[in-house]
């Protein structure tokens, strides 16, 4: 089961009260007070590790809650601090406040933390209210609530690659073609549910993730189907790859298809319309598809690959174009001195 958005509820720990307490040692007659302090409540802390790949766990648990800290004792015995409750999530979880829409923390890398929410503070006891006119005083402070909030997750899958395009275009094959992820494949559109993940060798030093993104389709960036699902998915990937399919199902013409796609990535963010692309139409098989190459290539004035996952034909030439592009990206820009 693949979960990419909950709502949970996290609550720190409260600090155990501060201690009342006199010294009664039988040859110690004037003794003092000797009340300890509470112990600090436990945080919670949120990172993100490799190897989780979901947010199922917070579909079926939406409470979470950090150890308490104990309270103190006499004998100037201070209580036990909470144990922090450590909450892991997939590299590339935001996490939003409920409440106010913010977003607390992108937690993109291996390894990002952050404390979500606070433990309290330890209540005091009654040896810090001790003076020169009180010496035995009856006055002890009981701990802090900790942070309580509603917390947002949503998981924005990372990968180098992201392939977009109409339902049914070809995506979950080519990259079933191309790597070792085997996701779900049939005749019917919105075969796939969830983004699929794969490792795409290039050679023995090039290597680059791939996302087969589900279909979309017009009206995805204004929420249509399940279009903001699948357009937040495709805001993490380097570059694109636009798979347009020469004969579609529906009848509907494969340029406009195209225009279609691309119309919805600008309306959802035009950080997303600037992304480099690569244009390729599948299913080099069908006799249309050269076709298809030839308008596409007349609209959009860019180079159009042909390819066909069935076949293999052209994927090479992908392949090599894909890590050309990364390489690219990743190259350092060099110091200009005026």
């Amino acid at each position: 089961m693949f979960v990419d958005r909950a709502e949970i509820q996290v609550e720190a720990g409260k600090g155990g009260n501060g201690c009342m307490s006199f010294r009664r040692e039988k040859h110690v007659p004037l003794g003092g007070p000797d009340g300890g302090d509470g112990g600090n409540g436990g945080s919670v802390i949120m990172r993100a590790r490799e190897g989780v790949n979901s947010l199922v766990e917070f579909a079926h648990r939406k409470h979470w809650r950090a150890a308490r800290g104990e309270h103190g004792r006499g004998s100037d015995m201070h209580g036990k601090r909470g144990a922090d409750l450590l909450i892991e999530v997939p590299p590339g979880t935001v996490l939003i406040d409920a409440e106010s829409g913010m977003v607390v923390k992108d937690l993109v890398r291996d390894g990002d933390s952050v404390v979500i929410a606070r433990g309290g503070r330890g209540g005091k006891g009654n040896p810090h209210f001790k003076s020169s006119i009180n010496q035995a005083p009856r006055e002890a402070t009981p701990g802090s609530e900790g942070e309580s909030r509603r917390i947002i997750l949503e998981l924005k899958v990372i990968a180098d690659v992201g392939l977009v395009g109409k339902p049914n275009a070809g995506k979950s094959t080519l990259l079933s073609r191309l790597s070792r992820a085997r996701p779900e494949i049939a005749v019917y559109p919105f075969t796939t549910k969830f983004p699929n993940l794969g490792l795409v060798v290039a050679d023995i030093d090039t290597s680059f993730v791939m996302a087969d993104i589900p279909g979309l389709i017009e009206g995805a960036s204004d929420g249509v189907g399940l279009g903001h699902d699948f357009l937040r998915h495709i805001m993490r990937a380097g570059i694109l790859v636009h798979l347009v399919e020469p004969l579609p199902g529906d009848g509907s013409d494969p340029v406009d298809n195209y225009r279609v796609i691309r119309n919805e990535l600008a309306q959802y963010s035009q950080e997303l319309q600037q992304r480099p692309e690569i244009l390729v139409v599948s299913k080099s098989e069908i006799p249309e598809s050269a076709e298809v190459v030839a308008k596409l290539t007349q609209e959009t004035d860019r180079e159009v690959l042909l390819i066909s996952a069935v076949t293999g034909q052209g994927l090479n030439i992908l392949i090599r174009r894909i890590a050309k592009m990364l390489a690219e990206r990743t190259q350092p820009v060099a110091n200009t001195q005026f």
